[in-house]
């Protein structure tokens, strides 16, 4: 049975235009290797885009057998895309995903299929 694991992280402020450069590079010109790893995980990923009054958001979702651990996996790989994808995480947002989170992963509060 397939899991999902959710996550919201902000945009830093200013790097918005940097942010939308980058998912056009991520969609036009490696899209084949986002997919690539995604499958290699085990995982489909969906990423959102939220503005609010606080700032832009981006809302990602992995679904699979093992969303979160995928989630860690992704951050040790030594892959060409992958430190690219890190590398643009940090930049863009602030988060280093080479290191294990010091918090807990986002919590499921409800589940109307549950």
């Amino acid at each position: 049975m397939a899991k999902l694991f959710a996550i919201a992280v902000p945009v830093i402020q200013g790097k918005e235009g940097d942010w939308d450069k980058w998912m056009t590079e991520l969609k036009e010109k490696r899209l084949g290797d986002f997919i690539d790893s995604r499958n290699e995980l085990g995982v489909r990923e969906r990423t959102f885009l939220q503005h609010t009054p606080m700032g832009d958001m981006v809302i990602v979702t992995l679904e699979g057998e093992d969303p979160q651990s995928a989630f860690t996996k992704f951050g040790s790989s030594n892959s060409e895309f992958a430190k690219w994808f890190v590398e643009n995480v940090k930049t863009l947002h602030g988060i280093d995903l080479t290191q294990p989170g010091d918090g807990a992963f986002p919590e499921l509060i409800i589940d109307s299929h549950s």
